[in-house]
């Protein structure tokens, strides 16, 4: 498995060993996970070569949420990921993690603010790896990577996401994006609920994609650590993973909302916030809509607005 890290690490080259802090290192790692212990970096542009030359047409770029470490959280998840996509006859897809530095020493609310933080200052490094793809496409301009490319930003993913293209988009892009992805899933994301609607902070996702699917449930109990950190901060909107987008009307045509109040919990006891891995041998409803849009080949989807 590949992933791009921004962790501070304690031994770098051949024997990558992380810290377990949400200290950034404003270095960008390009990486691979050798076997559950063993992690190597191998530098962007190999890393870019890698990635065109693998048999999988497809790259899932996984986002993952707060409070979360690679070798406990997201490289378990992200490897669980892959075997549910490979069970749907979507081996043809492979899952990038995209690592950005967690607390876990706290207690959930110190982690959420001190990870928030994380999180925007993140969103300007990984932006670096935007200008890295563009660099290197137009490098290879005579033979380049035509590999569709989704993003899957899970809780406080979606708030890297945000600030790395809007940092890339007034750094480097000229008040603008490319048109970067095939989908970009939010699951569960803490983002507001109005960051997708034109002028907001998260106007730039549906610039940079096709389609843009928001999961929520009202009843996911890893809200309100967001509630609370984000009234210290004065900002008082709900968020877009516990309502959906809160005006459908004002966001634009490609993005889409999917209600998942009737089973978050049954996946994920008792916060209702990691639904989308299955569980007991049941598949996610969640994940399994994700499955089904990326099987679809065509431009928008049958309705905007889902109960799953």
């Amino acid at each position: 498995m590949y992933f791009i890290t921004n962790k501070t690490v304690k031994h770098s080259g051949e024997n990558l060993e992380f810290v377990e802090s949400n200290e950034l290192s404003q270095s960008l790692r390009y990486c691979e996970m050798v076997n559950d212990t063993q992690f190597i970096e191998i530098k962007s542009e190999p890393f870019m070569k890698l990635l065109f030359e693998a048999d999988e047409k497809e790259i899932l770029f996984y986002i993952h949420g707060f409070n979360n470490q690679p070798d406990k959280d997201i490289l378990p998840r992200a490897k669980a990921m892959q075997v549910q996509l490979n069970s749907a006859s979507l081996d043809n897809v492979l899952i990038v993690p995209i690592i950005w530095p967690c607390d876990d020493d706290f207690g959930i609310i110190k982690d959420y603010w001190d990870d928030q933080e994380a999180a925007e200052q993140t969103g300007k490094i990984f932006a670096r790896s935007i200008s890295k793809l563009v660099q290197w496409q137009e490098k290879n301009s005579a033979n380049p990577c035509m590999k569709r490319m989704h993003v899957f930003a899970h809780s406080m993913g979606g708030r890297v996401l945000v600030q790395c293209l809007n940092h890339w988009a007034n750094k480097f892009g000229n008040g603008g994006v490319p048109y970067l992805f095939k989908n970009v899933f939010l699951m569960a994301s803490d983002i507001p609920n109005e960051s997708l609607e034109k002028g907001e902070d998260g106007e730039f996702i549906t610039q940079a994609s096709q389609r843009v699917i928001s999961y929520f449930a009202n009843d996911d109990f890893s809200m309100p650590a967001s509630k609370i950190s984000n009234m210290r901060n004065m900002v008082f909107s709900r968020r877009i993973g516990h309502t959906g987008p809160e005006d459908m009307s004002k966001v634009p045509p490609n993005v889409y909302a999917v209600n998942c109040d009737s089973f978050n919990n049954k996946f994920d006891d008792p916060k209702g916030h990691s639904y989308f891995l299955d569980k007991d041998n049941k598949k996610s409803p969640a994940f399994e809509h994700v499955i089904k849009v990326l099987k679809t080949k065509k431009q928008s989807l049958d309705s905007r607005q889902i109960t799953l």
